[in-house]
């Protein structure tokens, strides 16, 4: 698949357009599965009830900057739509942020990224922090986390609000894809969710770096589809 721009979304930011990731799985990832369980896809099913969709740090510290993270912006919005529709929870996560950094930020980063990583959630309330694109539900779960997972024990209230909804099906999206969106990812699987990773509704700075995800997710932690086939399997259809 070719790299080709966003053909709706968000206006141009700073300059800067929607894009959209060509995304890929090869050929011998999904006869790899094939051969082990008959099948391409773990998951032909998504119970709305039982499914949350977890958007992760789609504020503008990530988006404004990059073309491909406006790009994915409607899929985000259809996949909460769709998600709600269904019956599921719809969970956005933005990162905390912190009264200073913290010692390993300032080690690994140095002062001045540590910095403006400390403050990259933003001002104000955490629902007025995501892209002014992306308004909550009044009944969406709005999470602050302190680690690059939504899942890591001890640095978000996201478990235990999935558990009390009766959650084990998440489906992942946001930014960026190799960071966040996978590690979010990888401690959902090993909690024992059933994890969808949606393809087109997550993004990084190039398609190299969100291909190799996209990959390591397939093959050890959870499925990996587009929009349009979780779309259709939340509304009961075959996809």
């Amino acid at each position: 698949m070719d790299d080709v721009r966003a053909t709706q979304g968000a206006d141009p930011v700073d300059g800067i357009e929607p894009r959209r990731h060509a995304w890929r799985i090869d050929a011998d990832e999904y006869a790899r599965h094939e051969r082990r369980r008959g099948r391409r896809h773990a998951y032909g099913d998504l119970p709305g009830e039982r499914t949350a969709l977890v958007v992760v740090d789609m504020v503008r510290f990530f988006v404004a900057g990059n073309g491909f993270g406006l790009g994915v912006v409607p899929q985000v919005r259809a996949l909460a739509h769709g998600t709600r529709s269904a019956g599921g929870t719809v969970a956005w996560v933005l990162p905390a942020v912190a009264a200073r950094p913290t010692r390993w930020a300032l080690d690994f980063y140095g002062p001045e990224v540590a910095e403006r990583y400390r403050l990259a959630g933003g001002a104000g309330t955490v629902a007025d922090r995501l892209w002014p694109e992306l308004v909550p539900a009044p009944e969406d779960p709005v999470v602050e986390k302190s680690a690059a997972s939504a899942f890591f024990p001890g640095h978000c209230p996201l478990p235990e609000v999935l558990d009390e909804r009766g959650v084990d099906t998440v489906l992942v999206c946001g930014l960026v894809t190799d960071v966040c969106v996978e590690a979010t990812v990888r401690d959902a699987a090993t909690l024992g969710h059933r994890v969808v990773l949606a393809a087109d509704a997550c993004a990084t700075r190039s398609d190299a770096a969100h291909n190799a995800t996209l990959a390591t997710v397939y093959r050890s932690y959870g499925d990996v589809r587009p929009t349009a086939e979780i779309l259709a399997l939340l509304a009961g259809r075959q996809a």
